[in-house]
């Protein structure tokens, strides 16, 4: 129900934007977010975009990534500049908390996952 794409191969500060797209469900009311597991790692929660608009970024994406979403087009975007090599991971977007007022931090609370998109930076 959730496809994430836009991963790939790029250099050190580089950009690449992920989109997560939603089928047969509509991300209105759903706080969406962004998670990331390199290998070896646990999963790691990147960012957030509450169903009321409220955007926050997690581990050290501050300042460098941004969250957006086009209610039109069903789609969340995961805007990625100054790409680092410890950027490396898989990316997945998750879907949860219908119209919950706080946000989630484990990706055990969210009910819809999208299948990964790898992003790979090189040095």
């Amino acid at each position: 129900q959730l496809q994430a794409s836009g991963g790939g191969l790029v250099q050190a500060g580089g950009s690449l934007r992920l989109s997560c797209a939603a089928s047969g469900r509509t991300f209105s009311g759903y706080t969406v977010a962004w998670f990331r597991q390199a290998p070896g790692k646990e999963r790691e929660l990147v960012a957030t975009i509450h169903w009321t608009g409220g955007i926050t970024y997690y581990a050290d994406v501050k300042g460098r990534f941004a969250v957006s979403r086009d209610n039109a087009k069903n789609t969340v975007y995961l805007q990625m500049d100054s790409l680092k090599p410890e950027d490396t991971a898989a990316y997945y977007c998750a879907a949860g908390g219908r119209y919950y007022s706080g946000t989630y931090y484990r990706p055990s609370e969210y009910n819809y996952w999208g299948q990964g998109t790898l992003v790979t930076v090189s040095s």
